[in-house]
């Protein structure tokens, strides 16, 4: 049963980013860091709202922003320390919640919900709970600008958020730090000084704070890479013969023969297509359009590509780029590469620079050396929607 609610802070300004714009309102891969933060919170099965904490000049845009699908509960202003940001959010949970509050940075955008579910499980058992991560890199002691020794780090371990708490466990150590004008640069710090535990769950590498420009490149290439970028190739090649339109790329081009085919032969939209498929892991050409169905007869091709950037969409993928190899004895193709880019971009929902088309001929080599047909390679990628 829900009995959670998160705090989201992004009251920075974020001045070490250098962005200039509060640090929670930067992009990351196209989406602001407070609303991914907020999205991995709401889909904790536990947490049953969300207060956000911003700068006071950005509430209208923040209540747009997580609308819809954040549980958000409430967006408040943020103070000018983070004690202030996090006191003002406690103040606004909702009369009569009794449950466990976690306090999360919107600085940390790659948090996963299953974080979110062990930290609240934590501190619902034991009071008080952070994420904390093992150092790897050798800890010395530093004294006047030398070395004074090495620090086990055995020991020593990097606090992350969402850090948890009963709710009259947090209440109680804030309560404390501000009437004794003591300054804490964590909610843990505060649970420590009154004497209460605080139980270490394994954070995770992932869900690093998002500091400076380099950290903000990590995490674009996070998200740009393993599980969240597919590639997909394709290969298709028509024999050219008389009677028929040459369709190549999506774009009508004048030639005394065109491709055989049941649609309109268009082998570079065919191997575009099996190399979005092939990403998806989502069959291919023949099991999408098969020959036997009349519904395709002559039919212009990119239909089917637009088909199958519907079917990449329903997988959960959206397109990132797309390399053509149109391999051509004749006609010479140079002058419609600008045509081809353009029609399959559009139908792809991609700008022209997203869409490469190379030509090369067989230098006289087999049935396509000798102009008997035409063939193309396509290899492309795939990057998760996230």
């Amino acid at each position: 049963m829900p009995d959670t609610v998160a705090i989201l802070v992004g009251a920075g300004r974020g001045e070490r980013l250098g962005a200039g714009t509060p640090k929670a309102f930067v992009s990351l891969a196209g989406e602001p860091m407070l609303a991914r933060a907020a999205r991995a919170l709401a889909a904790a099965p536990s947490v049953q709202g969300l207060v956000a904490v911003v700068p006071a000049e950005r509430g209208e845009e923040t209540r747009a922003l997580l609308a819809s699908g954040a549980k958000l509960q409430g967006v408040v202003a943020g103070g000018a320390r983070r004690q202030d940001s996090v006191q003002a959010g406690l103040a606004a949970l909702e009369r009569g919640f009794d449950g466990v509050v976690l306090v999360h940075d919107a600085a940390r955008p790659l948090l996963e919900p299953a974080l979110v579910e062990a930290v609240a499980a934590a501190a619902r058992r034991t009071g008080a709970a952070i994420p904390v991560v093992p150092l790897t890199d050798t800890v010395k002691h530093l004294s006047d600008g030398r070395v004074g020794g090495t620090v086990d780090r055995a020991s020593l371990g990097a606090a992350q958020t969402p850090q948890g708490f009963r709710l009259e466990v947090l209440r109680r150590a804030y309560a404390s730090a501000f009437a004794d004008g003591v300054e804490v640069t964590d909610e843990a710090a505060a649970v420590e000084r009154v004497g209460l535990p605080v139980e270490a769950v394994p954070g995770s590498p992932r869900n690093r704070k998002i500091t400076g420009p380099d950290d903000l490149a990590w995490a674009e290439w996070t998200l740009g890479s393993g599980e969240g970028l597919r590639v997909g190739t394709g290969f298709d090649v028509h024999r050219l013969v008389p009677g028929r339109p040459l369709v190549l790329g999506g774009v009508r081009i004048e030639h005394d023969q065109g491709l055989q085919g049941h649609s309109d032969g268009d082998c570079v939209v065919h191997a575009l297509c099996d190399a979005l498929l092939g990403a998806a892991a989502a069959g291919d050409m023949g099991q999408h359009f098969p020959s036997s169905d009349e519904r395709w007869r002559d039919a212009p091709s990119l239909r089917f590509l637009e088909r199958v950037v519907e079917i990449v969409a329903e997988r959960g993928f959206a397109v990132g780029n797309v390399d053509l190899t149109v391999i051509a004895e004749r006609p010479r193709l140079f002058a419609h590469v600008a045509a081809m880019r353009a029609a399959l971009g559009g139908a792809l929902g991609q700008p022209p620079a997203a869409v490469s088309v190379k030509l090369k001929s067989a230098d006289g080599l087999g049935a396509l050396g000798a102009g008997e047909g035409i063939a193309a390679q396509a290899a492309v990628t795939l990057r998760a929607r996230r």
